[in-house]
């Protein structure tokens, strides 16, 4: 006998709770079942009538009378994949932008465009998104500048995604070229008392609310003024001193009162030290095979997302990039730098006497006079050069053994030296600049076991640049941090 219960449920009623059950009870079983998949898998995916399951947001609504077409992406992969649905699973709430959840049959395409497309059994909308008020629409084109005004969204569009991913590749090449040579990574502390650059454009740090205790006599938090690091070679060099080859690969900081399109404030830096070494030689052909390595992974892994930037932000730079490949970079003197720029007809800014500094003017004027190609500068005006690069000791014209790697489109995209080994030489440096009392645990780096060492740094944002032609630092990095902007 029925439980009084049931017995008193109509028997209709009861016929329709038992259709709804076995309708939602399917539903759950079918996404229990299917396989949760990325977008970039399923369109790779040779196993054509599974059932899967792709969460993600939609970049295009197409209804039709009898079927609804959508295309959804998760960031895995710049192409989307197509969906294929009964109109009856369209709602109102299913539009450009929202994200969704959906269970079906991987199927063959029956369009040569694409290989494959899902054939949705259940489409839920997990986010909405008003189509009216996003601020990028489905039908249109938006500029970098456009994008640039909304960071905190500017993800959703399909250049910044493949800037994000491109990025994400040519960290891994990056970090897989110095494992794979033999390099350990060190992880240089982002707060230090040292000025690396001694240009003096420095983030200093205190605790919030610090207030300088008169009766204190020594207000600082860390007991020295400390700052947001502006490079990590000088940890580097300590780290140098007992590993013969090592790298990090991190945030650095500079305080410069600038909006251009070159400068950030917060950015990335890869920065190498060698131990044993007495050649420029030796840090140029790191910086080379560093390049080529990196981008030739990039070419590789991410073709699609790098022609995106070859094809509708700076058409034909895949030639530039191929030439960049394929060619020895070039090495001349900074003397024949500056004999090359005096001699030319063009107009500078800024002046090209021996002894003045290379402005970006100059080095990308250099990199088309040596034919597009990366070009090398060396042995720069010893007064130019910080207190750690090595001193040449040559005559007439006093020159360090320091190193810029200047590129197209860009400038200087690398900058390195070989280091001062030499104590009393230092020495004398550190005191001229009055820098002797500060700098002393650097000195004494060079008393026990010391060698001969050199290294580089590589702006990362601008490797970026260079190979995409991405003409503003801004549209390399996802947070652009730089003067009088806006954080989120």
């Amino acid at each position: 006998m029925m439980p009084l219960t049931l017995q008193r449920i109509p028997a209709f009623t009861m016929s329709l709770f038992c259709r709804c059950s076995s309708n939602i009870f399917q539903r759950h079983c079918s996404r229990m079942l299917s396989k949760k998949v990325r977008v970039a898998d399923a369109l790779s995916s040779k196993e054509t009538g599974s059932n899967i399951r792709i969460q993600g947001w939609v970049r295009s609504v197409r209804p039709q009378k009898d079927n609804l077409f959508l295309h959804v992406n998760d960031g895995s992969s710049l192409q989307p994949l197509q969906v294929v649905a009964s109109s009856q699973l369209n709602t109102r709430d299913l539009t450009f932008g929202c994200a969704v959840d959906i269970t079906g049959t991987l199927e063959k395409s029956p369009n040569k465009r694409q290989n494959v497309e899902l054939y949705a059994q259940h489409i839920k909308v997990v986010g909405e998104c008003n189509p009216v008020d996003f601020p990028f629409k489905i039908k249109e084109r938006h500029s970098l500048e456009y994008v640039r005004q909304f960071p905190h969204l500017r993800c959703r569009t399909n250049a910044f995604s493949s800037l994000l991913r491109i990025r994400s590749e040519a960290t891994t090449a990056i970090q897989s070229f110095f494992r794979d040579n033999g390099y350990v990574q060190i992880h240089t502390p982002i707060i230090t008392s040292n000025d690396c650059e001694g240009a003096g454009e420095l983030f200093q740090v205190e605790p919030a609310g610090h207030t300088n205790d008169l009766d204190d006599p020594n207000p600082h938090f860390f007991s020295v003024p400390a700052y947001l690091t502006v490079s990590g070679q000088l940890h580097l060099e300590v780290m140098a001193g007992a590993f013969s080859a090592v790298y990090t690969f991190g945030p650095t900081f500079r305080a410069e009162n600038s909006q251009s399109r070159r400068h950030l404030a917060e950015f990335y830096m890869v920065e190498a030290e060698i131990a044993f070494t007495e050649s420029l030689d030796d840090l140029m052909k790191v910086m080379e095979d560093l390049f080529k390595a990196t981008t030739e992974h990039v070419l590789s892994c991410c073709a699609d997302d790098v022609e995106l930037f070859h094809k509708y932000i700076e058409p034909g730079h895949r030639d530039q990039v191929d030439l960049m490949l394929k060619r020895k970079f070039n090495v001349i003197s900074y003397t024949e730098a500056i004999d090359i720029l005096k001699s030319s007809s063009q107009n500078f800014t800024f002046s090209t006497e021996w002894g003045c500094d290379l402005q970006t003017e100059h080095e990308k004027f250099l990199v088309k006079h040596c034919g597009n190609v990366p070009v090398f500068v060396i042995n720069y005006p010893y007064e130019l050069k910080p207190f750690y690069a090595r001193d040449n000791q040559d005559q007439p014209n006093h020159t360090a053994a320091a190193v810029d790697l200047l590129v197209p489109g860009v400038g200087e995209l690398c900058g390195g030296s070989l280091r001062e080994e030499r104590l009393e030489l230092l020495r004398q440096r550190l005191a001229g600049a009055g820098l002797e009392d500060a700098y002393g645990w650097y000195m004494q780096l060079r008393e026990f076991g010391s060698v001969p060492h050199g290294g580089f740094g590589m702006g990362f944002e601008r490797y970026l640049q260079c190979i995409l032609g991405l003409h503003n630092i801004k549209d390399a990095i996802p947070f652009a941090r730089f003067s009088r902007s806006c954080l989120l």
